[in-house]
Formats: C-alpha cells, structure tokens, sequence
C-alpha cells in the first residue's frame, strides 16, 4: 500500500509538492573568498520542502567538487558561478527565481 503525501493529498509516487517548492524558491548564489584565498560558492534560499542532500550531491558530482550543506546553504568548493544557474535549472528551479550576485 503507497502511502498518501499530507499536504496535497495524492499517493507519494505522484506527490508534487517537493516540484512546486523547487518552483517557489528565491535563490541566491554568490562567492566568498575564504582562508588562503580560497573561493567558495555559497547558494542560499533552498527551503527544507526541496531536498538539499540530493541537490547538493548531484551539484557536487557535476562540478567535480566537495561541499556541505550547514544552516539551510549548500556551500561549494570552487568559483561555479558561471555554470551553476543552468545546472539549477536542470534540476527544476525556476531560472527567474535564481539570482547570481
């Protein structure tokens, strides 16, 4: 028996919720230059309805990186400002929800 999602109702295998939250979110992204000069790109704004552990993997795998995800922001290692926006699209945000600073 599949389970049915509390907040809209629908057997989890359909569930929507977590691809109506990705739509929602006002993402921001920008660097900061760390300890050594080291450069990290830190992406904010990803609530807890869209699962950061997944995202951050697929981003850290995509970009050959490591990272961590600490008080509700995934932090990269690296500068991936150039490419992040259209890897965030691919994985469902909406493209004028993301702001690059």
């Amino acid at each position: 028996m599949v389970g049915v999602c509390n907040q809209c109702g629908l057997p989890q295998d359909l569930c929507v919720c977590e691809t109506i939250a990705r739509e929602q979110q006002k993402i921001k992204v920008f660097i900061e230059k760390r300890k050594f000069g080291k450069k990290y790109t830190i992406i904010t704004g990803v609530g807890k309805e869209a699962n950061i552990d997944e995202i951050l993997k697929t981003l850290k795998t995509k970009f050959a990186c490591g990272g961590t995800a600490k008080n509700g922001q995934m932090e990269l290692q690296g500068n991936h400002k150039l490419r992040i926006k259209q890897t965030l699209v691919d994985l469902g945000f909406a493209e004028e929800t993301i702001e690059i600073a």
